[in-house]
């Protein structure tokens, strides 16, 4: 009798020339990412925004002493986080390392050094270990305010706020009064802008405290050893995926609703070489003299990141996640902009490149893609004025549309992808401004039809409150292009806003909502994915049961489940 051979977990190797086994090498990197998720939760729960404490527009990474992201946070905005190593490149540039202190914080906002438009700010701190710097603790966050109008229709930078070049918010623990008079005088909500500007800095101290920690409990000196290991683990990761896609050139182009008169269309090749792949946006619309345009900073980051979704969503991000991909994109085109270009609404482009990244993939890789999502681009709407007792108040709506489907499962309704900042409270945003929100469910047949249903939208009604007008800002996409499906699937629904009066607003404009008035926002569903002759009856009786679907959509889309769905009416 053949004796048994007792099977053992194969765990990944550790790497000898670091010394650093296997073990602990994944206790270690769960640390340190537990580490910059701590940061996170400080600046949660200090936050005065609702817009970060409710919505989760931000970021928190660790980097090492050259900028190098070890860590990023488990929540948050991704894209954000691969921002952020760039961010203090810069800031060293301006900086250098040995200019640094302990106690400094150096913030900037400006969007070709930062995330893309002047409302995310990033600060960036020095960890010190033993006398000398070891690190950096860096976050990004959306300000509630920095001046200017953030319409979509603004022509250049300077109409769009106050843009920050790299300066000391502290300086050896001092904290710079002459900067903060300026920037607050310039601010239409000065007080929870510097709450959130001193959250981001306490979110930064803690995460520079447990880092230290760390590295007395493990012994190590820096970073350097367990940065080198982990950055060559997440290459590995991402090298072996792309290495598994025939080489080959794989080509897409989208278009969206733009600006009235230019809609945007983005050309998209990518190019797979054994474990190296190179997205190339030749081809893509010139930039505009609104606020579309994306810097290349966050097309990098937008590209990028759908495809570690989609190629190699379980190792852990940092910067080597990113190595083996190059992203190309023409100066001057929508999604390389030069300054000073406007950019307030850069994600209405730049969510846009993982539909035209996904739609390309689904040639060679359709089970690893999803349709597009309805929520690529997010659809924000502002909401502005001055309360009955005088006090000033700006508030976002934070609401998602409808995921694509995939080729194993309906798409998530109601969800953000590829940002991933939430809905929040509404309860909370009702709290702090005069708004009521009457209606916020499901859209039904919003959800493209296929084997796999598109992710449903939402609608939501908004009521005035006050005895004063207020102010409605609106950054939208999908009035006219809906998210496209794959394979046989079919589009979602499209976006848009029905006004008071019962006319249509534009999703790229700016109305006023008198006393009592009441506004209808809908959301778009995501694309569905495979022929919706295919999918089965019993799931679409089952979305006909949930509200999801109608009987009148089955009629047209979903014949195979006509006598089912009668049949349980």
């Amino acid at each position: 009798m053949k004796p048994i051979e007792m099977m053992t977990p194969t765990l990944p190797m550790g790497d000898a020339a670091h010394g650093i086994d296997a073990v602990t090498l994944e206790i270690w990197w769960s640390r340190i990412v537990s580490i910059v998720d701590e940061g996170a939760a400080a600046l949660l729960r200090t936050a005065f925004s609702t817009i970060v404490r409710e919505s989760n527009d931000f970021a928190t990474v660790l980097m090492n002493v050259r900028g190098v992201s070890i860590a990023e946070g488990s929540g948050g905005i991704p894209a954000f986080a691969g921002i952020i190593p760039r961010t203090a490149r810069a800031m060293l540039d301006k900086f250098p390392l040995e200019t640094w202190r302990a106690g400094d914080c150096v913030l900037t906002n400006h969007p070709w050094m930062a995330t893309g438009h002047l409302p995310d700010i990033t600060v960036v701190t020095p960890v010190f270990y033993q006398g000398r710097i070891v690190g950096f603790a860096g976050c990004a966050a959306h300000s509630p305010d920095v001046g200017g109008n953030l319409s979509a229709m603004c022509r250049d930078l300077f109409e769009e706020g106050v843009c920050i070049p790299p300066m000391h918010l502290y300086r050896a623990g001092e904290r710079n009064e002459a900067f903060l008079e300026l920037f607050l005088n310039n601010v239409r909500l000065p007080e929870q802008v510097l709450g959130d500007l001193e959250a981001q800095c306490t979110a930064n101290r803690v995460c520079c405290e447990r880092a230290v920690d760390f590295l007395q409990d493990s012994g190590e000196p820096d970073f350097e050893r367990l940065c080198t290991a982990v950055l060559e683990k997440a290459d590995a990761g991402m090298r072996k995926a792309i290495a598994a896609i025939p080489d080959g050139r794989y080509v897409s182009a989208i278009e969206a609703d733009g600006i009235p008169g230019h809609p945007t269309i983005i050309h998209c090749a990518i190019t797979v070489e054994g474990d190296q792949m190179t997205v190339d946006y030749e081809g893509t619309s010139a930039q505009v003299d609104k606020g579309t345009n994306c810097t290349i900073n966050y097309t990098q980051a937008y590209s990028v990141y759908p495809i570690k979704c989609a190629l190699d969503p379980l190792t852990r991000r940092n910067e080597g996640s990113y190595r083996a991909i190059e992203v190309r994109a023409p100066e001057c085109s929508i999604v390389n902009a030069q300054y000073p270009a406007a950019v307030a609404a850069r994600h209405l482009t730049g969510h846009l490149l993982s539909c035209a990244i996904y739609q390309a993939l689904s040639k060679v890789v359709p089970e690893q893609v999803i349709a597009d999502s309805g929520g690529a681009p997010a659809f924000r709407v502002g909401f502005a004025g001055v309360t009955d007792t005088g006090e000033r108040f700006g508030q976002i709506l934070f609401a998602s549309g409808g995921m694509g489907a995939s080729a194993r499962q309906d798409g998530l309704s109601t969800t953000a992808f590829p940002t991933n900042s939430g809905a929040g409270s509404i309860e909370a945003l009702e709290a702090v401004a005069p708004l009521l929100l009457t209606r916020k469910e499901y859209r039904q047949d919003s959800g493209g039809p296929g084997r796999f249903r598109g992710g449903l939208g939402q609608e939501c009604v908004v009521q005035n409150l006050s005895l004063r007008p207020v102010m409605m800002g609106m950054l939208g996409d999908r009035e006219s292009h809906p998210a496209l499906g794959l394979y046989g699937g079919l589009p979602g629904a499209l976006a848009g806003v029905v006004l008071p009066d019962g006319s249509l607003a534009g999703l790229k404009s700016q109305t006023t909502l008198e006393s009592g008035d009441r506004v209808v926002i809908r959301f778009a569903g995501g694309g569905g994915f495979g022929d919706p002759l295919q999918r089965a009856a019993a799931a679409v009786a089952a979305d006909v049961a949930d509200g999801f679907v109608s009987r009148e959509q089955v009629g047209s889309v979903y014949p195979q489940a006509t006598e089912l769905v009668k049949g349980s009416a």
